[in-house]
């Protein structure tokens, strides 16, 4: 039996440091105050928002105030709550009863009615007190921690890291400073039977037809008569469990024991089989392990646990065309080659215990929408909640966890030192074990950009490294490890052949014609981290930003702008492509929409160029999806408030099954010139014939050119299909659409944008102004309290707008579009598709003052 104590009245008070222990001054007696009154607190949760509710420091996300919240890190932060012996009618002195904290962040000392229960240091393996005999009618708990440790943000050593604390939260390039402390995860109390199981892991495979299921798990026996033996029986239940009459398990088998361990296997015949999104369903089969006394159905069961698991068989394969010395990087599930269609992930908020499950539920569900197929956790990060793991089994997404550790710019060569790797090793088992039974886990990473030297991948061989494989491979054995990401002989993008294996870079628009060339001629196996910046919307920039600071401007130019994303100014380099933009604040909805298609156009180029090689590049994971504080410029595609950028739809038509792309390597053509563009189809799904047609237009939406090709596209890999010649127009801007159809039916359309002259290329979009209406907007209600919305838009002006799209005006709804952010020409209409998410309060978005009362409604926006 568990019991949370998350739903007791908790509390929290501040001290100076070492002052709680002291308690009395040593020259008066005097009783020694804190530094706050006893406040409400958040289990789990973090100090912060305790201090922010009860009004203590002002909102952290608005202006330069997270600078004033850095004393916060500097206290001692005391938790306490109380609760009888029987809770939920159930006695807790009747039997015996643990403690278990599953998250503590960081340094922490338990008193449980006054008694010292010992000390933990860590974040991700648990701390268990044994309450067995110490229960008493009314019961005080009380949680010590003491401030948070000395860590290095972006900016140090990886060689000096001394703690297994998420480092973001000390600064980096996409965060502010703002440490967490607090307690992170649930406390529980439970009992535990004189014989148990532990450790239990449920582990998959499919070979020759069959499901395999390897059950294993360690037994305590601690009971006095020993004469009835133990035996554990499995059940086995099928995907659609409970629907109908489908009431009793599909698979029994009673194992007796004759050790401590557990090792079996079973076979399940004609399984329905787990594979990643957009490829097939996800089944989840339930496995029950009981342990019990004799052998027969009416024996006493002495404890049971619970595992939902897919049956699928992961392998990593050689690329095609691999370079030499090269790991494998393809993966194949059911012995299907998966192309990756990845993101990589923050910590959903500087607050992470205050994250809901609604809030996981949205992320994982934008992935879905825009046909991402794997995460990566990254290594700055935490090793996420077991509700984050739950729903992307539930949903396709495969996850690449990583460990705490990552790259610092001054030395990024792992910490080597004894009492760290002991911490390392501490953290690494309790997560494997953790997230072992999760069906989405295919891959751990030794952390983020760990080097040797500049440039130079660490490997295997690494003494950091190699205790972290031994890890996995001991405590799991069917995951892939890799030394770190990127791996191999070099870290960064380059176009130098035959050296790029998984490689990171970059996180800017290289320029025109550079970008082009550098992604364009990149012969990489893999691409596990890039990115384009790109601002954030009007709508979260005023929710964040003082008055006196909307309006366009480089980082430099204001305080506020610079304290939200330093690194990520976006305003020369889109002048450079769009012309001069006016520093005032009727200019700041051109500028974020300038902002937005460079790092669209940049992102989808990336794409595209990589997918086109699949499968010797065998996959991309952008940088970044979501961001753990408001950034006003950075390399999110889904901002801190859960607002897309057009970033976040260029990516789901890039990872559309079926995609139509051109090949380019410049935004400039010379009139007069033959423009050629080479036509590729990738395709992620069975073989198919096609038709691919290609429009030339001007900006008045005028016809300029038009050819149709055959496409037999090829099963599961990408093609090219043909090329298009055409004599360039005298025109300022030119638009070639690439639809590709089969049956009547739109499979595909992909529309690029070039202009004829060599410097500020799209400038001339501004001569003529244009006019994005709504014609109609019908909602339907969806369970869950969503709603669908069908949005019908028309470009009521005389030139092409780009980014054409829609927005919600209210904060109570997340809003994933099937599409959205089109270029749509003079007169065109097009109807957009939404579904509406409510939101729910619980961390700083409630600031928002959602309610559910306001009806949604919609606005414009374009370029």
């Amino acid at each position: 039996m568990k019991l949370s104590l998350s739903g007791q009245k908790w509390e929290v008070k501040g001290y100076w440091p070492y002052v709680p222990v002291k308690e009395k001054s040593m020259e008066t007696g005097q009783l020694l105050h804190g530094v706050t009154d006893w406040i409400a607190a958040k289990v789990p949760g973090g100090v912060h928002y305790d201090l922010w509710k009860a009004g203590l420091i002002e909102d952290p996300w608005f202006g330069k105030n997270s600078l004033h919240c850095e004393w916060v890190e500097n206290r001692w932060w005391m938790y306490r709550t109380t609760f009888p012996a029987v809770m939920e009618g159930c006695s807790l002195r009747s039997k015996k009863w643990y403690l278990v904290f599953q998250g503590l962040d960081y340094e922490a000392e338990i008193f449980f009615n006054d008694e010292n229960c010992g000390t933990h240091k860590g974040m991700y393996d648990s701390f268990c007190v044994d309450l067995t005999g110490k229960l008493k009618e009314e019961n005080k708990l009380v949680v010590l921690l003491k401030g948070v440790p000395r860590e290095m943000g972006q900016i140090g050593y990886t060689s000096r890291t001394s703690t297994q604390k998420s480092r973001f939260n000390y600064k980096w390039d996409f965060s502010t400073r703002l440490v967490n402390i607090g307690i992170w995860q649930d406390v529980i109390l439970k009992t535990q039977a004189e014989a148990a199981l532990q450790d239990v892991y449920v582990d998959t495979d499919y070979a020759d037809g069959r499901g395999i299921l390897h059950v294993k798990a360690e037994i305590t026996d601690e009971r006095e008569r020993k004469e009835r033996p133990l035996c554990v029986r499995l059940n086995v239940y099928d995907p659609d469990y409970g629907r109908g009459e489908n009431n009793s398990p599909s698979l029994t088998k009673t194992i007796s024991l004759t050790d401590s361990f557990l090792n079996e296997t079973l076979a399940v015949k004609e399984p329905s089989l787990w594979y990643p999104n957009g490829i097939g369903t996800q089944p989840l089969y339930r496995v029950e392990v009981e342990l019990c006394e004799e052998a027969d159905e009416s024996s006493t069961i002495l404890d049971c646990r619970t595992i939902r698991t897919g049956v699928r068989s992961f392998s990593m394969e050689q690329n095609e065309r691999a370079h030499e010395n090269a790991l494998h990087y393809t993966f194949v599930i059911n012995g299907r080659k998966i192309y990756i269609k990845g993101v990589n992930i923050l910590p959903l908020d500087h607050i992470y215990g205050n994250v809901t499950r609604e809030q996981y539920a949205h992320l994982v569900d934008a992935m879905v929408n825009a046909g991402v197929n794997l995460v990566r956790v990254w290594g700055g990060g935490l090793i996420e909640r077991e509700d984050f793991y739950e729903l992307c089994d539930e949903n396709g997404i495969l996850i690449w966890q990583e460990f705490i550790q990552s790259s610092s710019g001054i030395d990024n060569k792992p910490c080597e030192d004894a009492a760290f790797l002991e911490l390392l090793k501490n953290a690494a088992i309790a997560a494997v074990k953790e997230k072992r039974n999760h069906v989405s886990l295919t891959v751990y990473s030794g952390g983020n950009e760990l080097m040797e030297t500049h440039n130079s991948p660490c490997g295997l061989e690494n003494k950091n490294i190699a205790m972290l494989q031994e890890i996995v491979t001991g405590y799991d054995g069917h995951r892939a490890f890799l030394p770190t990401s990127a791996s191999g002989p070099r870290e960064f993008v380059t176009q130098e052949k035959g050296v790029s294996h998984d490689v990171h870079g970059n996180w800017r628009y290289e320029g025109n014609p550079d970008h082009y060339v550098l992604y364009g001629e990149s012969d990489n196996l893999f691409h596990s981290e890039f990115g384009m910046d790109g601002t954030c919307s009007v709508k979260s920039l005023q929710k964040f930003l003082p008055e006196s600071s909307l309006r366009p401007t480089p980082m430099s130019g204001d305080a506020d702008w610079q304290h939200h994303g330093e690194w990520w100014g976006t305003y020369f380099r889109d002048c450079s492509l769009f012309g001069p933009i006016e520093k005032t604040p009727d200019n700041l909805e051109r500028f974020t929409r300038c902002s937005q298609y460079v790092q669209a156009e940049g992102l989808r180029f990336i794409l595209e160029a990589d997918r086109r090689r699949a499968y010797q590049n065998s996959g991309v994971i952008i940088w970044q999806l979501n961001e753990p504080w408001p950034n006003a410029s950075c390399t999110n595609l889904v901002d801190y408030y859960g607002e897309t950028k057009t970033a976040y739809y260029q990516m789901k038509r890039a990872y559309e099954a079926r995609h139509i792309s051109l090949d380019y390597r410049t935004l400039c053509l010379k009139a007069g010139e033959t423009a050629a563009f080479p036509v590729y189809v990738s395709n992620s799904l069975k073989a198919f014939r096609a038709i691919a047609a290609v429009y030339v237009r001007n900006s008045a939406g005028q016809f300029l050119y038009e050819e149709k090709l055959s496409v037999d596209a090829a099963e599961n890999q990408s093609t090219k299909v043909g090329e298009v010649r055409f004599p360039v127009p005298e025109e300022d801007l030119i638009f070639v659409t690439a639809i590709l159809e089969a049956d009547h039916t739109l499979l595909s359309e992909n529309t690029y944008v070039f202009g004829t002259e060599e410097k500020e290329v799209f400038a001339s979009l501004f001569k003529q102004k244009t006019q994005i209406e709504i014609l109609s907007v019908n909602f339907t209600e969806l369970p869950e309290n969503r709603r669908s919305a069908v949005v019908t838009v028309k470009n009521t002006g005389k030139r092409a707008a780009l980014d054409a799209g829609c927005e919600l005006i209210g904060n109570q709804y997340y809003l994933l579009g099937k599409d959205n952010d089109r270029i749509l020409f003079p007169q065109e209409e097009r109807t957009f598709m939404f579904t509406l998410i409510p939101k729910h309060a619980g961390t700083f978005l409630e600031k928002e003052n959602y309610d559910g009362t306001e009806e949604p409604a919609f606005k414009t926006h374009w370029l």
